[in-house]
């Protein structure tokens, strides 16, 4: 096998990850002219063009895209033979790539991340926040964190915290103004601020009590990807909102929200941290996960 452009090969997977020269250079500690010209280089090797390039973005082409789907999983498969390698040294070191959802990020990781990275500083972590259902291993991430219900398929999971519950609520002056339902289905008559998931569709409000589930697709007079937005219209009486209630314990306790329908909100399984289940862990994700879990 010629394995000449393997290097570059890697240079090409990293600039259409980040869909910019500047950011592959960041990581990679290099000028982006340099990875410009290695590109073209490959291109001209290749006899095809593998990346749209214009003086805003950079974007795979279709043969970029064909090319990038066979080769992520390859590269991590490198990736992680070179972390088995690493297994032998005594000190975790190295690159760490997180995807996480934003709440897992805000709540978990975020309070805990700079504890971590100054017990272990030969360890670079990337963490990308994505409220999307991201494949980690074609993106060439080393783990992810989602709730239990989110989790792809074949991975390795490890829970991180307690269970979680969600919280209807709504501002005190939108009760006194449009009343409260007496239960799940009433919500379709109301004003309703709505969590986008990454396909870009609404989150369904999911209740549950004794077993019965109902599960409400109300319509938004608000969609939002960003939960802290959807709260602050809440506090504002815009409408109702389904937040996980440790986003909204202070708001609650204070009076400034007000909790509806508690006993159809039940606890369920709450963040996991999962990984492929073919890799072997490196020094730095079992450092990791052993961190969070402590």
């Amino acid at each position: 096998m010629d394995q000449r452009p393997l290097p570059d090969l890697a240079v090409f997977a990293l600039v259409a990850q980040h869909r910019s020269f500047r950011a592959a250079a960041q990581v990679l500690g290099v000028s982006a002219s340099a990875l410009s010209h290695t590109m073209r280089n490959l291109e001209t090797r290749l006899d095809v063009r593998l990346l749209h390039r214009t003086t805003r973005s950079v974007a795979p082409t279709e043969a970029g895209e064909r090319l990038l789907a066979r080769l992520a999983p390859a590269l991590a498969d490198i990736d992680a033979a070179l972390s088995e390698v690493a297994a032998f040294r005594d000190r975790p070191a190295g690159r760490l790539r997180i995807n996480i959802a934003r709440s897992a990020a805000r709540w978990l990781v975020g309070p805990r991340i700079g504890g971590f990275l100054d017990a272990y500083p030969d360890v670079r972590v990337e963490i990308v926040c994505d409220d999307g259902l991201s494949d980690i291993v074609a993106g060439g991430f080393d783990c992810g964190v989602r709730l239990g219900e989110s989790l792809q398929a074949d991975m390795i999971a490890a829970p991180l915290g307690r269970e979680l519950s969600q919280a209807l609520v709504c501002a005190p002056s939108y009760v006194e103004a449009r009343g409260a339902p007496d239960r799940p289905e009433d919500v379709l008559d109301h004003r309703c601020l709505l969590f986008r998931r990454g396909n870009g569709q609404p989150w369904p409000w999911e209740f549950e009590r004794q077993g019965r589930e109902v599960v409400v697709n109300p319509p938004g007079v608000l969609v939002s990807d960003e939960n802290e937005v959807i709260r602050r219209a809440c506090l504002d009486g815009a409408g109702l909102a389904f937040l996980i209630r440790d986003q909204v314990a202070d708001d609650i306790a204070t009076g400034r929200l007000v909790s509806l329908l508690d006993d159809w909100c039940e606890p369920f399984p709450g963040f996991f941290l999962y990984y492929p289940s073919r890799r072997q862990l490196s020094p730095a994700l079992r450092a990791f996960i052993d961190w969070m879990r402590a």
